[in-house]
């Protein structure tokens, strides 16, 4: 980081508008600050769920790892045409991936966010993964984005759902299995 801030408001996006990391200026409601909002958001997501696992936890590494990951993806969205995620990301998402799932057994109905705290919260940084993917692809639509970093939210969500799994089973809680007949009125 080049220049600190050391004053926080600038006054500078009264108009409407926001800086990139390139000097340009769009508006606050462009589709890629939507996607740096999105990297943003999950982010937060992902802190609040390291904040629900008790000291010493093995998967706080993890999500500490996907929350560098995070913020570098936000800063590839605000310098258009840079590429900080890489297939070696997405590697390790689908190696962490499949060591998580490997002990689960398949699954033979929906599961409901829940089971814990824990698994909640993952469940929600799941579905913001899966919105934040929505926007990244939308962008895709009208500007040029490195396709990895779709990837990579892709499998970031499978990651999320398979570790809430995980969450929902551990320390004697159970994930909760949607049941069809208790949809009816």
């Amino acid at each position: 980081m080049g220049n600190r801030l050391s004053k926080i408001y600038t006054r500078t996006g009264d108009d409407g508008s926001t800086g990139l990391a390139d000097g340009n200026r769009i508006a606050k409601n462009a589709q890629r600050v939507e996607a740096m909002g999105m990297a943003d958001e999950l982010n937060c997501h992902i802190g609040v769920l390291i904040e629900t696992l008790p000291a010493g936890d093995g998967l706080i590494e993890t999500f500490r790892r996907i929350q560098h990951h995070l913020f570098d993806l936000g800063g590839e969205f605000a310098i258009p045409g840079s590429k900080v995620i890489s297939d070696d990301h997405i590697d390790w998402l689908e190696q962490t991936l499949d060591e998580h799932n490997a002990d689960l057994p398949p699954l033979k109905n929906f599961i409901l966010p829940g089971g814990c705290p824990a698994a909640a919260q993952c469940h929600l940084a799941r579905a913001v993964c899966r919105r934040a993917e929505r926007v990244v692809v939308a962008l895709g639509h009208e500007d040029s984005i490195n396709t990895a970093s779709r990837h990579y939210l892709n499998r970031l969500s499978d990651l999320l759902f398979v570790i809430a799994r995980v969450l929902a089973r551990r320390d004697g809680s159970q994930e909760i299995l949607w049941e069809q007949k208790k949809s009816g009125l």
